[in-house]
């Protein structure tokens, strides 16, 4: 890849974790299929959970079990899927294609990257350990990092901060309204990662972002 000019006026891109960084789908359905197998119930394939993956333990939970579960029970369901997920973090999880060579990208072009997420710091944190991205990123903000989640923008002003780049210097790249919502209201570009877990009930056109992007090397065109 080229190097960038030096009129860039991007100096840091943040990701959303699940579905536009990295492939988690896999691993998400995995722990599913160990709670349903607790309770001889029949597994679930990763293409019908992977457009739920992005919402978390709730939608994974009952999307498994359906919609109406003893709130009692739900909620002992999903403290469980996440106990057997984070026992089974990064079995087949990995980088979307051709996302590592873009991380390579900026990195070469001394523009700054960070992770911006809803996930709790215990599954995240370990999870980028294992891939070896914790030391490569500038910024991990999980879901509970600080009160505030998106779609507030407070997690995303601090990812910003902590990369030292004003607000208005960043992209931001994610899979879901939530992300876009968050990104926008901070003031950041925004790209919808259409190649991760949005399902047919979705209406992206309608989420306000800058653009959409296919593949991650389809990010490097809004670098300058």
């Amino acid at each position: 890849m080229a190097k960038l000019d030096n009129s860039s006026k991007i100096s840091s891109v943040l990701f959303d974790l699940d579905g536009t960084l990295l492939d988690t789908a896999p691993d998400m359905t995995n722990a599913l299929n160990l709670l349903l197998a607790e309770e001889d119930k029949a597994p679930l394939t990763t293409a019908f959970c992977r457009d739920f993956v992005s919402h978390g333990s709730v939608a994974m939970v009952t999307l498994g079990f359906g919609e109406q579960q003893n709130p009692d029970e739900f909620e002992r369901r999903r403290l469980r899927f996440l106990h057997l997920y984070e026992r089974n973090l990064c079995l087949d999880t990995k980088l979307f294609e051709g996302m590592d060579e873009v991380l390579l990208f900026l990195e070469e072009n001394y523009i700054r990257w960070g992770i911006v997420t809803n996930k709790p710091a215990f599954l995240t944190n370990p999870l980028l350990e294992q891939l070896k991205l914790s030391q490569r990123a500038c910024s991990i903000i999980s879901g509970d990092s600080i009160p505030e989640r998106k779609p507030d923008p407070a997690p995303l002003y601090l990812a910003a901060s902590q990369c030292g780049s004003l607000a208005t210097e960043c992209i931001y790249v994610g899979d879901a309204e939530r992300d876009i919502e968050a990104g926008n209201r901070a003031n950041m570009q925004t790209l919808i990662a259409s190649y991760g877990y949005i399902d047919d009930s979705q209406t992206p056109v309608n989420w306000g972002a800058n653009g959409v992007i296919e593949y991650p090397d389809e990010i490097l065109p809004w670098l300058n």
